[in-house]
């Protein structure tokens, strides 16, 4: 088995120099700290690593498996293992929290190093792009030399596409899940909507709200307003239905609520425990800023960098990033060159399917990684 032992977060900060990020803005940001997990071990070549990416808001916590007395489930713990798809027992697998985030790496929420205060809206815009390069940087601090494979979901997808863009030389094989190559203006119309969710809320202050309880209401509407996106009509409906809550005389009240509506309010109140708005501000941000094309003379010729073979798989309720989108993907891929396979997760669950199908999901990716060889 695997050398797994007791697996914790650890913390990575690059100096600056030699690594003060000149981001994709033109700001410059340094010191950095990332926070990241990993799982199985590095062989003596580098060369048998993974590299989880999470969505918008996750963690580097991908597995909780080897101690769950201990430690908490981690949100892709089905897909991560001895003998799981992927499998400790081969792959030194990592999962690192993204730039921008509250979950341990650098991000709005961080100790500016010039105040000593939380960044706020001093922290510079940053993209997917920027995001990749500050895992780059772990990975070589790691010693891994090639990647077996950067597989993520939604902005994990995005991020798992910019590598393959950015630095196709070092990937033996990509997988990309329910995510987009360019975010489409009815994406960036849901998130501009969550954002301003957060601004109209007075206890915002403008991003300066630290040491107070912040703006509450407004991340928990942002998150209710996106949970409608992550969902499909057939799955509200067959969890919800018209099923309201409380007793028949209160049917005729305004107050009175459909389960549907406290399910929306449960989650909001269960983001507002456990993350931060400005955060939020600056990924939805970066997910509408996401476009591999950025930079090169097209869109194909971005995606005609991916040299490694790729799994392209999109979710045939998903109204978030509708098949077509992710199809494209592999589409273009082929047409320029290279080699992508399509396969679609079929699942009423709409986007979240990949946070739930794990048993079709890990079919897809086990055959993928056993066809790719050692």
């Amino acid at each position: 088995m695997g050398d797994v032992g007791i697996v914790k977060t650890q913390y990575h900060t690059f100096a600056s120099p030699p690594h003060e990020f000149v981001l994709e803005c033109g700001e410059k940001l340094g010191p950095i700290t990332v926070a990241y997990e990993t799982y199985g071990r590095l062989n003596s070549s580098g060369d048998n690593a993974i590299l989880i990416l999470h969505a918008l808001t996750g963690s580097a916590h991908a597995a909780g498996w080897h101690r769950a007395d201990e430690r908490k489930p981690g949100w892709w713990d089905p897909m991560v293992g001895p003998g799981r798809p992927l499998d400790t027992d081969r792959y030194f697998v990592i999962c690192s929290n993204v730039l921008g985030s509250c979950y341990g790496t650098t991000g709005p929420s961080s100790p500016n190093p010039s105040t000593g205060k939380p960044y706020g809206l001093d922290f510079p815009v940053i993209t997917v792009r920027d995001m990749v390069r500050v895992q780059r940087v772990l990975l070589e601090e790691l010693g891994v030399k090639r990647l077996v494979t950067a597989i993520g979901g939604s902005l994990g997808g995005m991020q798992a596409l910019e590598w393959g863009v950015l630095y196709p030389e070092l990937l033996s094989s990509l997988i990309v899940i329910a995510a987009p190559g360019r975010t489409s203006a009815m994406n960036i119309a849901f998130n501009t909507v969550q954002r301003e969710a957060i601004y109209m809320d007075p206890a915002w202050r403008g991003g300066d709200y630290y040491g107070t309880p912040g703006p509450e209401r407004g991340l928990a509407l942002a998150r209710m307003i996106g949970t409608i996106t992550y969902k499909s009509d057939e799955s509200w409906s067959f969890k919800f239905g018209r099923v309201m809550n409380g007793q028949p005389e209160d049917f005729f009240r305004l107050e009175s609520r459909f389960e549907v509506e406290n399910y929306l309010y449960y989650q909001g109140r269960k983001l507002v425990e456990r993350f931060d708005a400005n955060c939020y501000l600056y990924l939805t941000k970066a997910m509408d800023l996401h476009d591999v094309g950025r930079g090169f003379s097209s869109y194909e010729e971005a995606l005609s960098r991916i040299i490694c073979p790729c799994l392209v798989i999109g979710i045939s309720s998903d109204i978030l990033y509708p098949p077509y989108q992710v199809k494209e993907i592999a589409e273009i891929i082929n047409k320029t060159g290279g080699r992508a396979i399509y396969k679609e997760l079929v699942s009423p669950y709409g986007h979240d399917a990949f946070l739930i199908e794990f048993t079709k999901l890990g079919m897809m990716v086990a055959e993928f990684l056993k066809e790719m060889g050692p």
